[in-house]
């Protein structure tokens, strides 16, 4: 067994993340906002309807206060091979999204980024804290608290009612 990583940060909102670009984003910028965190990929089976309806959700409560924060991952059998820009440039042009995809990150493994390490530690998968695949989705409450995991086969309109809790919107 190895030594357990303690994870000092408080919400999602006490870290920093680099945007497609590579240029820094203070996550503290969607403080009160609700969040959906996905690792995403473009040559996944479940990335057409996973990008769809992400895109669907986002714009029917971004005006709510719902934000997607997309974050390309290549661990899952080399799944998105492309640098972040081209990622973006896909989410936008073939799903017109108009959520941030940040910079490539990794979900497991000792060099997963901080956010991830965070956020399964506050919200464990089935029978393990390991990201299983493309597209596990975590909900984040106005505080920055993950409320909930979803594994990669649970679609984003699944959890629209999780969403709109969340948001307090009927």
């Amino acid at each position: 067994m190895g030594a357990s990583e303690s994870v000092l940060e408080k919400s999602i909102y006490d870290f920093k993340v680099k945007d497609s670009r590579g240029k820094d984003v203070d996550l503290s910028i969607y403080r009160g906002k609700v969040a959906l965190v996905v690792n995403v990929a473009s040559k996944c089976g479940f990335t057409n309807i996973n990008y769809t309806q992400l895109t669907e959700l986002y714009n029917k409560y971004r005006d709510k206060g719902l934000e997607i924060l997309a974050f390309p991952c290549n661990q899952f059998l080399h799944q998105e091979p492309e640098p972040s820009e081209k990622v973006q440039e896909f989410a936008c042009t073939r799903f017109k999204a108009e959520y941030p995809i940040f910079n490539k990150v990794k979900v497991n493994g000792p060099d997963a980024h901080p956010i991830y390490k965070f956020l399964k530690s506050r919200k464990c998968g089935f029978l393990s804290k390991r990201v299983k695949w493309n597209f596990t989705k975590f909900l984040v409450d106005r505080e920055g608290n993950p409320i909930g995991r979803y594994s990669p086969i649970t679609s984003p309109s699944a959890i629209e009612a999780d969403i709109k809790k969340a948001l307090g919107v009927e």
